[in-house]
């Protein structure tokens, strides 16, 4: 397991829709098992294989760190992670590894339902809410090539664009 450096924003892998994984090979379980050591090097609650520079459509949640009853959950699915239910709405700060020291207020839904399947090639679906929900979502936008910011108002994408700048010129 290896510590795989975090895509900072202005990397075109980030606003790329991931590729399907069309198996779960050895190739596949190492990826994950770096992005697990990479999640908690960065002390970060979630990671989607773009943000490690490979555009496939694999996630990790972990939010193990605010709530000991959690684990360390794996979305990985050949076809999509898929969406099947959002509903409720809360506004809270949200960060991303990919935008260092970027926090900025965001609209999410409350709950969410998801199908995926796990390291092990067993599809299951989820039911989530609070926190874990938002982290999925927040990850699956990566694999569709959406960003945190992409749901910022215009005036406050424009308060940040300094900062956004610079990351970009960074990368």
């Amino acid at each position: 397991m290896a510590n795989r450096p975090i895509v900072i924003y202005g990397d075109p892998v980030l606003r790329e829709k991931a590729e399907p994984v069309k198996e779960i090979d050895r190739e596949i379980k190492n990826l994950v098992a770096d992005m697990i050591t990479t999640i908690q090097d960065a002390n970060g609650l979630g990671l989607a294989a773009p943000q490690v520079g490979v555009s496939k459509r694999i996630f990790i949640v972990d939010l193990s760190a605010l709530d000991l009853a959690e684990s360390l959950r794996v979305f990985i699915n050949p076809d999509n992670p898929e969406i099947l239910e959002k509903s409720g709405e809360v506004v809270l700060e949200e960060g991303c590894l990919s935008f260092p020291g970027i926090y900025q207020k965001i609209s999410r839904p409350e709950q969410v339902k998801i199908r995926a399947t796990d390291i092990d090639g067993n599809l299951f679906e989820m039911e989530a809410s609070g926190m874990m929900a938002r982290a999925i979502l927040h990850e699956y936008d990566h694999l569709e090539g959406k960003l945190f910011i992409d749901y910022l108002s215009s005036i406050s994408r424009a308060l940040i664009k300094g900062k956004l700048k610079k990351l970009s010129a960074a990368s």
